[in-house]
């Protein structure tokens, strides 16, 4: 391997990094947002909001992402007229909001199971104690529900998270330079795959490192017990 190469390739590829972590973030938070809604109109949406939820994870968990991607950014394309005339050909013409969109419909069905099982698994004497508090309404929500809710979710949650920002390589297939885009570029110039799809992977796996030390941080941040079990 050609070292000299490889430091050359890094700084290349350096360069999409920033794109790289605005895709992963953006469709993150933006996923966690509708996956919060999706999940409590799975809790409390009656049966037609348990039909509904059902029906968007079942699609979205049960297809590809990458043909969710193709089919938003080349199949719509097909529609172009309509969506001009609905004012939104702006947005479905440019990649990147494509690729957002396919990332954040993606891991907001993954993203509300997780939810919703951290919903459920608060127990009902934790609620009932709240309530025997003065607790109610949004304050017993915001206050008891949805911390406990996180802390339950946040171990599987962090593996979504892991799993987007690896995700974020298959906005290439639509023209996106991010990290895999520019990797694919400097193959096509230099028919050298093996040293920088190395590079690439161990740019992903600093990122995904750093992912997880956060998530360690959050984790601990959540769980009373542990900080106190570390001070005892």
């Amino acid at each position: 391997m050609d070292i000299g190469f490889m430091w050359d390739t890094f700084l290349t590829l350096l360069s999409g990094l920033p794109l790289t972590l605005e895709l992963a973030v953006t469709s993150i938070l933006a996923g966690s947002v509708l996956a919060l809604a999706i999940a409590l109109i799975a809790v409390t949406g009656g049966e037609i909001g348990r039909t509904f939820t059902r029906a968007y994870v079942f699609v979205f968990r049960g297809s590809p992402l990458l043909v969710q991607m193709f089919l938003i950014y080349y199949g719509l394309g097909q529609f172009r007229h309509g969506l001009q005339d609905l004012g939104v050909w702006w947005f479905f013409r440019e990649p990147y909001w494509c690729a957002v969109l396919a990332l954040t419909l993606n891991t907001a069905a993954y993203c509300s199971e997780i939810f919703r099982g951290g919903l459920q698994a608060v127990s009902i004497q934790e609620i009932e104690a709240a309530r025997a508090c003065g607790m109610s309404g949004v304050l017993l929500f915001r206050r008891i529900i949805l911390p406990i809710a996180i802390r339950h979710a946040l171990p599987a949650y962090g593996n979504e998270i892991i799993l987007m920002v690896k995700a974020t390589a298959l906005a290439s297939v639509i023209t996106i330079m991010e990290v895999t885009g520019l990797a694919g570029k400097l193959i096509a110039d230099s028919f050298r795959a093996f040293e920088i799809f190395i590079v690439a992977g161990a740019i992903y796996l600093a990122i995904n490192f750093v992912v997880t030390r956060m998530l360690m941080v959050v984790e601990f941040w959540l769980s009373p017990h542990m900080r106190m079990r570390l001070q005892s």
